[in-house]
């Protein structure tokens, strides 16, 4: 039997909407795909409502876990935070015996590899978060699969890599973290979407299928699914007792009574707790 050539194209059935669906063979057969995402209780997500990522990623280095920030990608709409379960997609470095074609149809054949696999597995409430090795010669996703990301429910997309069509994906509702933009897609470097719902390293940072991602104008932060309750409560009295602090700051109020909060603060501050939270006055 003669070799399958590097990056053949084969079907492999009709999807559930009646499209056909394809995978890459030779070396290796791709796309890879992990197991099942596990799903995410939405009580544990409204948890993570005050939290943001910063506190998110104080909380979880004082409780051990010291590489929570995906390091890199920054967010093309300020101002816009989300909360959400990680999707993964894993891109890898161009090998000739599993692709080799760098012609006119190799943005088609994207449609078999992992990248379009992952996108008809978003649910509502997802982050798609892209291992891309920091590389701008790969653009992630552009204008059409970000439309198809929101469609699905996707909140965000965390990624270090590219993106192209910037100026039209500012123009959709969906927020990206990003390196920044490119002219390129995805497979025109020197990567190849690789595998799906598998863990992946993104900004120096290991992200598991189901995490949680909390991503704000600071950055993103992966909270480990097993620490995410702990990190929720923590993060949510953190940030009430700052709420208090702020306010005695914004009112000429002691640096060193106030942030952090001394005894004689913390008095005051749960008897404002206590009280309602009462306007305050200097």
């Amino acid at each position: 039997m003669s070799a399958v050539p590097a990056g053949a194209v084969q079907p492999v059935g009709v999807g559930p909407d009646g499209i056909p669906e394809y995978r890459i063979e030779g070396a290796w057969t791709l796309p890879v795909k992990g197991p099942a995402v596990p799903p995410l209780d939405p009580a544990l997500v409204e948890a993570f409502r005050t939290v943001t990522a910063a506190t998110a990623s104080a909380k979880l280095h004082q409780m051990g876990i010291t590489k929570t920030f995906i390091q890199g990608p920054r967010t093309n709409k300020p101002g816009r935070r989300i909360v959400g379960r990680a999707v993964t997609l894993q891109l890898m470095p161009m090998r000739e015996d599993i692709y080799t074609d760098a012609g006119v149809t190799q943005e088609y054949v994207e449609r078999a590899t992992a990248l379009w696999a992952v996108l008809d597995f978003i649910e509502p409430g997802d982050v798609l978060v892209v291992e891309a090795h920091g590389s701008l010669r790969s653009g992630v996703v552009g204008e059409m699969l970000a439309t198809h990301l929101q469609n699905r429910g996707g909140l965000g997309l965390v990624a270090d890599g590219g993106i192209r069509d910037s100026a039209k994906l500012d123009q959709l509702d969906i927020p990206v973290w990003s390196l920044g933009p490119t002219p390129h897609y995805a497979s025109q470097g020197d990567l190849l979407p690789w595998g799906y719902h598998v863990p992946v390293a993104v900004g120096g940072c290991l992200i598991l299928p189901g995490d949680l991602i909390v991503a704000d104008d600071d950055g993103a932060v992966v909270v480990p699914v097993a620490k995410a309750a702990e990190v929720a409560a923590a993060g949510a009295a953190h940030e009430a007792w700052e709420d208090f602090s702020r306010a005695k700051l914004e009112l000429g109020g002691a640096l060193r009574r106030y942030y952090p909060l001394d005894e004689v603060g913390r008095a005051e501050y749960e008897a404002w707790e206590a009280a309602g939270r009462p306007p305050l006055t200097a």
